[in-house]
């Protein structure tokens, strides 16, 4: 009887050594075709708001769209996200999509995630747009048993959802992917729109040109 009354206690110590010792852990999903600013931006002040330990950038291999962006090469924007995040240890990759391939489902993410770490808590952070597609998400009703949504707020869209959302409020900053690939195709400056030092990657790589 005493063997088993240890073998108890030693298993309800290592539950609660492995819940003491898990994370919560933001996660920034996207294309990052490239990053810019607006997304360190965001990445920041969830991190802050929520008091989340780490967020991790988490660029998808193929987005499950019906109509696809163009991406350049993975390993690019793998290389300009290393670049934006490397001088702020708060921030990190997460590489599963891009080494799993294909299109990119956030369940199957979460899923693989959430068995690889289950002492960590995940909040999945979509901008306010994003909120109202969620009914359409793959297996949503799974996806939210999974991982917590936090909305950005954003001007012109109603934060609520019949799904629940922590929402943040983030100072809205202009930027998007596409401006910073169309000023390149122009030969405008992009200077301030993203890290000085993603800039120097994309003229010294000649991305975006044409």
């Amino acid at each position: 009887m005493s063997n088993v009354m240890n073998h108890v206690e030693t298993l309800t110590q290592t539950k609660t050594i492995t819940k003491q010792n898990g994370k919560r852990i933001g996660l920034l999903g996207g294309t990052f075709n490239p990053i810019h600013n607006g997304h360190l931006i965001i990445a920041e002040q969830v991190r802050d708001q929520l008091g989340l330990d780490k967020v991790y950038f988490m660029p998808d291999a193929n987005p499950p769209h019906v109509d696809k962006k163009f991406a350049i090469d993975a390993k690019d924007r793998v290389a300009m996200i290393n670049c934006a995040i490397r001088d702020n240890p708060k921030f990190a990759i997460e590489m599963a999509e891009i080494m799993r391939g294909g299109v990119s489902y956030s369940y199957d993410t979460m899923k693989q995630l959430t068995q690889q770490h289950p002492e960590n808590q995940y909040y999945f952070i979509i901008g306010g747009d994003m909120v109202n597609y969620l009914p359409k998400w793959y297996r949503i009703d799974d996806l939210i048993k999974l991982v917590s949504f936090v909305g950005v707020k954003r001007d012109g869209y109603t934060p609520a959802s019949k799904y629940p959302v922590i929402w943040v409020d983030v100072p809205f900053i202009d930027i998007s992917s596409s401006l910073i690939r169309s000023k390149m195709r122009q030969h405008q400056s992009i200077k301030y729109l993203v890290p000085a030092a993603v800039e120097h990657y994309i003229k010294e790589n000649h991305l975006y040109g044409k």
